[in-house]
């Protein structure tokens, strides 16, 4: 079963949309809260390059 963690900055609150992170058994996983069905596979590397993205903006 894959463990997902909420990001630091989302509310908390069950009915708050966020993204969240898990490790998958290759790659790690990113998903919406509001769309949980929809999962995307992400290197380390391509996570690092999107965090750093966003944390520019």
């Amino acid at each position: 079963m894959i463990q997902w963690q909420k990001s630091s900055f989302s509310g908390g609150g069950d009915g708050d949309e966020c993204v969240e992170l898990a490790c998958g058994e290759s790659s790690l996983l990113l998903r919406e809260s509001d769309d949980p069905t929809r999962i995307l596979p992400v290197t380390r590397d391509a996570l690092v390059a999107l965090l750093k993205s966003v944390k520019e903006k």
